[in-house]
């Protein structure tokens, strides 16, 4: 009996053990990667196009977008060396998502709608008020009630956002027809 652990035969490898040893090609992870990568060169050519002021005693405005894109460029190949030799990222279990909770394409509709009237609110509007209904219709949309605390919280975040951009760092935010002669909410 003691001799009979030291004299069993080793295991032979079968098609499934062989495959349960290779690492699974995540083929999602190549794709962000090769996206990155991308836009890293999409960036680094574009950055060529920006005009420089003739001044060349500083960095120039193309340094900082030449940076990025190295860095994006850098990211998408590391990223898929590592995965094209098996070291993928851990899959998210998902511990917070039901499965089998469909998605509400009414929900996801509503909130691009928002966004929409948002983006062309902006210029009729105003900023703050735009954001106000931004903020609101997609507080709703998400189950936010009542209706109208979205509504007034939304108007006080737009207010602030118009304050600190447009007033204290003086960023062009269209203070719309409404607020045009506040001089602190200059836009």
């Amino acid at each position: 009996m003691k001799g009979d652990a030291g004299t069993s035969e080793p295991p032979v490898a079968t098609d499934e053990s062989r495959t349960a040893a290779r690492p699974e090609r995540r083929w999602g992870e190549l794709v962000l990667a090769a996206v990155v990568t991308a836009l890293g060169g999409y960036v680094l050519t574009t950055a060529g196009s920006i005009v420089v002021p003739g001044s060349t005693n500083t960095l120039g405005p193309r340094a900082f977008p030449y940076l990025v894109g190295v860095m994006l460029a850098g990211i998408g190949v590391v990223l898929a060396v590592l995965v094209l030799r098996g070291r993928a990222g851990q899959q998210e279990e998902g511990e917070d998502v039901d499965p089998e909770v469909r998605t509400d394409w009414l929900a996801v509709g509503l909130l691009v709608a928002a966004l929409v009237v948002h983006v062309f609110a902006i210029n009729v509007i105003g900023w703050p008020f735009a954001a106000a209904l931004l903020f609101a219709a997609a507080a709703v949309v998400l189950g936010a009630r009542p209706w109208w605390r979205a509504a007034l919280i939304g108007l006080v975040l737009g207010l602030v956002i118009q304050v600190v951009f447009g007033g204290v760092l003086g960023l062009s935010l269209p203070a719309g027809p409404l607020l045009e002669g506040v001089p602190f909410l200059r836009g």
